[in-house]
């Protein structure tokens, strides 16, 4: 083969493209990361990692983890020089599940949920991902409504109203009112269940229906 030849294939080989990557180091204060890029497992320089939202004065950080599914597009044409484009879900990163509908996000959808567990250590299904924490805080916003929770705490607001769960409490607040089951009503100073009022030197007894 000729060296014009020799040069045009090197040439060729250089030429830059979108390249799939596992974030190998996170900087959370300059919101960057260095990445291993695949299939050849070569290592980036601190590169600039993806911004969830930026519009105006609104923004919403959300760093990529160490392990982190990614895609890097290069800058300028050049191979060498990337910048993190956008994060995926795979079989080895899967798409979250409501703890509201017990299913995955659905086209229309936004699913929020913190303590889904590390990515796995080393990016591969043979390698055991970190334990998720639980009690995480959530949010689902569908076309149903928008819900949240964190633990045994959930709270559903739709359009025929505003529903709230504690425990072994619940708050709903609708057309018909606002009903409290299975708890009681307090102030710094009083209870609702347990509230007696003066009757000269006495005291009636408890509320009644």
């Amino acid at each position: 083969m000729s060296e014009a030849r020799f040069v045009a294939a090197a040439m060729a080989n250089r030429v830059a493209h979108t390249v799939h990557g596992i974030v190998s180091a996170v900087d959370p204060v300059n919101h960057a990361v260095k990445v291993r890029v695949q299939p050849e497992n070569v290592e980036t320089g601190w590169i600039a990692d993806a911004a969830f939202a930026q519009a105006g004065d609104l923004r919403i950080a959300c760093p990529s983890a160490v392990g982190t599914h990614v895609v890097l597009q290069p800058l300028e044409g050049d191979g060498e020089h990337f910048v993190l484009a956008g994060v995926v879900y795979d079989t080895v990163m899967a798409a979250p599940v409501s703890p509201w509908t017990g299913a995955v996000a659905q086209p229309g959808e936004i699913l929020v949920m913190a303590g889904c567990g590390a990515p796995p250590a080393a990016g591969s299904a043979e390698e055991s991902a970190g334990e998720a924490t639980p009690g995480a805080g959530w949010l689902h916003v569908t076309a149903g409504g928008v819900f949240l929770g964190a633990g045994g705490t959930r709270v559903a607001v739709s359009a025929s109203g505003l529903a709230c769960v504690a425990g072994a409490a619940s708050l709903t607040f609708d057309s018909s009112g606002l009903v409290v089951s299975g708890g009681d009503v307090r102030t710094d100073l009083h209870s609702l269940n347990g509230h007696v009022h003066p009757l000269g030197g006495q005291v009636t007894g408890g509320p009644q229906g």
